[in-house]
């Protein structure tokens, strides 16, 4: 669910913290992914096209586009639920009388096999992953905030209040597809909040590890953390008017959660990309998957010429370079004599006018 009406709340409050960029604005930087979020897109893209897709086949798809885009992306896997969340997911069950695991576990919680396949296909393509405690946009979040990353690539908002310096939505590897860029630290200036405030407005919002205050809007949210602060400020006026506030409220656990999220050691792990496993590919995809081998080998010939082709270019552009500052240095060198013999006439010209007036 992520954090509810925040993108609404953004666009109405602070759209100068929004920007509009094409995937091409990203090539060279390092991005970082929830991989439940990608596989999400693609089974809802295969869905919507009456398509029954193989998570691992978009997967493969996908990467092999963000590469040829120079884009060197970074998956993390979500890990065990914190208990807030489960507690939540439980509670909203009971209460709508749906079983929980028939009605969302494959989307929330990918089931074991079906990460192992991801890990495996992602080794044979040559791009790191990692594999966080609990929640992985938690990570990609961090990852962004100690440098390690330039971004985090994800449909989901809650990455902004786990600190996440910013936020890329629609990047789909389309050349056309305009990617929607959030920046935390102009929305925190735009809207006059410390991070601690930021994250007690997602709270007051409603996100995805506590009940919210009922009939409580975007705006009225923000007015409220704007003018007393926290939650407790906000508890203490309006408490006598209204019996709205849930029960057992775990508001202060949850932002524990978003201001000091665990990631263990995983901020230091080394980032390294190969060269993609045709032989491996095709023996995972085509032997085991059942795709037809014919379209694998013809996408991964096809990903090759065109990194050989953008080698091409950028040799070229450094060849022409070292010519440009060749002939840089030349009209450097020919201006600098140039200066040294207008100064030489100018002296010998106030020397005779110097002799003429003594004559």
């Amino acid at each position: 669910m992520g954090i509810i009406k925040l993108a609404e709340l953004i666009r109405n409050e602070a759209p100068d913290a929004v920007s509009y960029k094409l995937i091409s604005d990203y090539a060279g930087k390092i991005i970082a992914l929830d991989i439940a979020v990608v596989l999400h897109q693609l089974r809802t893209a295969a869905m919507g096209h009456g398509i029954i897709l193989s998570p691992l086949s978009g997967l493969f798809y996908r990467t092999l586009h963000f590469l040829e885009h120079d884009i060197m992306p970074v998956y993390v896997f979500d890990g065990c639920p914190p208990e807030q969340k489960m507690n939540l997911l439980k509670k909203r069950a009971e209460t709508g009388g749906w079983d929980l695991k028939s009605r969302g576990a494959v989307f929330v919680f990918p089931v074991t096999n079906e990460k192992q396949e991801c890990k495996q296909l992602l080794q044979l393509l040559g791009v790191p992953f990692l594999q966080a405690p609990n929640e992985a946009e938690a990570l990609c979040a961090q990852l962004v905030k100690c440098g390690r990353v330039h971004a985090v690539a994800s449909e989901d908002m809650d990455t902004m209040p786990f600190g996440g310096l910013l936020l890329l939505r629609q990047l789909n590897a389309k050349k056309s597809g305009e990617v929607v860029e959030y920046s935390l630290p102009k929305l925190l200036e735009i809207l006059g909040l410390t991070h601690e405030q930021f994250v007690d407005l997602c709270i007051l919002l409603g996100c995805d590890f506590c009940e919210k205050i009922r009939g409580l809007g975007p705006r009225k949210a923000l007015d409220l953390i704007q003018k007393h602060k926290t939650i407790e400020n906000i508890i203490l006026q309006i408490g006598a008017e209204t019996d709205r506030i849930p029960m057992s409220w775990n508001y202060q656990e949850v932002r524990s959660l978003f201001l000091n999220p665990e990631v263990g050691d995983l901020l230091t792990h080394p980032f390294n990309w190969t060269e993609p496993d045709e032989e491996g590919l095709v023996k995972l995809l085509c032997y085991e998957k059942n795709m037809k081998e014919y379209r694998v080998r013809r996408r991964l010939e096809r990903f090759r010429n065109n990194i050989q082709e953008k080698e091409r270019d950028q040799q070229e552009k450094e060849v022409d370079g070292e010519r440009q500052t060749c002939l840089n240095e030349f009209y450097s060198v020919t201006r600098r004599r140039q200066v040294r013999l207008v100064s030489h006439r100018q002296r010998f010209l106030r020397w005779c006018t110097f002799l003429n007036d003594c004559m």
